[in-house]
């Protein structure tokens, strides 16, 4: 039996990817219900890809309510319409699936997806702590199963997942370049330019740390320190980083500045409080108290309107800024490595953010693996959380209207209980209850 455990544990050989394998064939079946239905998220996918291209008439190509969401009020030519919550540059990635016949696009997308959850399992086996790999597998089947391989989110957390691989070989250019690619595929890790920034003027020699124990006092003086080397930082790499950014997005700009900059902006700035986000259990407590709230289906999901849902907006917002600027502070101090203070920014950006999809885990989830997060407390705690977003996940396939599914028995209660499993891991990490923050051992290369 130990032979056979320590084979599955191994990083080559036959035994080795059984369970990638497994997970694939059971992510496939867990979503082949949906493959050919006109409304997921593969068939907007198409809808960007066909339209970028072929312009508006490409609709005619495909079945009339598949793409009734772009809500188009007149002709658009070719190379003009872009997707509207996502960065141009996804366009790339959605034509890929167009290579395969049109009514075989969805499959070419799962395949696609199956193919990049298989290059994360090879980088986790060669790159991870013993067991990664498998602990990969493991969080995905209970949590993500059914939208790992209908989603692109795969592909910015491959990246993400290259960036700190690169970053703690000390190959910082490629990890610009690999963070780069993330941002154009996905916003999201922006939020980790800084915390790549700060680990490369660290390493360098070139960024003052503060001596280990520091008071209120001596802050501004350990600021002023740290900034007044600024000439000295090494800015090759950002610039990099910033002019791939610049040159992509203004190339699809000269094509169509409003979707290509604003509507992305205006898509994160309008939207409103997503029904399984940690906010909304303060909206739905606030409905006993009198304060009504409305369901409503905008953005490309169930939100909730409600008075109140300025307030709590404002509330995520602080808390979010207090959390961001308190992990770069432990980096700042030394007391976070760069893939620890990519996964605490993550978690406090979902923690208190206005959306929590079902998709988000996966962002995590390959970070997670390679620092080694598999011990009890994170088997317990992760384990919870995954479990409830499946159960939340089956909740959305109950045969009623869409905008009664928050209604439906257990929803918001398996909705408030994840969150709070999520916003105790999150509180864990930042301050290291349990010994969250602990890595396994490395490989050496």
């Amino acid at each position: 039996m130990r032979d056979k455990w320590n084979a599955l544990l191994a990083r080559s050989g036959t035994v080795t990817y059984i369970p990638i394998t497994l997970l694939t064939i059971a992510a496939f079946c867990s979503s082949a219900w949906q493959i050919f239905l006109p409304r997921t998220d593969p068939a907007r996918y198409q809808c960007y890809a066909l339209t970028f291209w072929l312009g508006s008439d490409a609709t005619h190509l495909l079945p009339p309510a598949q793409c009734a969401f772009l809500h188009i009020a007149q002709p658009q030519p070719a190379f003009h319409m872009l997707p509207l919550e996502y960065p141009p540059l996804t366009l790339l990635l959605f034509s890929l699936a167009l290579l395969a016949p049109l009514l075989n696009y969805q499959m070419a997308f799962v395949l696609l997806m199956a193919l990049t959850s298989a290059l994360i399992y090879w980088l986790l086996l060669r790159y991870g702590p013993r067991g990664a790999a498998l602990i990969f597998v493991l969080y995905i089947f209970i949590g993500a199963l059914a939208t790992v391989q209908i989603r692109f989110d795969l592909i910015p957390a491959l990246l993400t997942l290259l960036f700190i691989i690169a970053a703690e070989q000390r190959r910082w250019a490629w990890a610009y370049i690999a963070l780069a690619f993330a941002v154009l595929f996905k916003l999201y890790p922006i939020l980790l330019l800084p915390s790549l920034f700060i680990a490369e003027q660290q390493e360098r020699g070139r960024f003052y740390t503060p001596p280990t124990s520091i008071s209120l006092t001596s802050i501004p003086h350990d600021l002023w320190l740290t900034f007044r080397g600024a000439f000295d930082w090494y800015w090759k790499n950002l610039l990099l980083f910033l002019g791939m950014l610049l040159a992509v997005t203004g190339a699809f700009a000269l094509l169509n500045f409003q979707g290509a900059v604003l509507d992305q902006l205006n898509y994160f700035v309008q939207r409103p409080i997503q029904v399984e986000a940690t906010g909304s259990t303060f909206l739905w407590l606030a409905m006993h108290f009198g304060v009504p709230l409305q369901i409503t289906y905008t953005y490309g999901s169930l939100n909730i309107s409600s008075k109140l849902a300025g307030f709590v907006s404002l509330l995520s917002g602080l808390l979010f800024i207090i959390g961001y600027a308190y992990t770069l502070w432990m980096q700042w101090r030394g007391r976070l490595d760069i893939a620890q203070v990519s996964i605490a920014l993550l978690l406090v950006f979902i923690a208190t953010g206005k959306v929590f999809s079902l998709q988000y885990l996966i962002w995590i989830i390959p970070l997670l693996a390679y620092v080694g997060a598999f011990d009890a407390f994170w088997l317990f705690a992760w384990g919870s959380i995954s479990l409830l977003t499946t159960f939340i996940l089956y909740l959305y396939t109950r045969p009623v209207d869409l905008l009664l599914i928050p209604l439906v028995p257990g929803f918001i209660q398996a909705v408030s209980v994840r969150n709070a499993f999520f916003v105790l891991v999150t509180l864990a990490y930042l301050f290291n209850w349990f010994e969250a923050r602990r890595r396994k051992p490395l490989p050496s290369l």
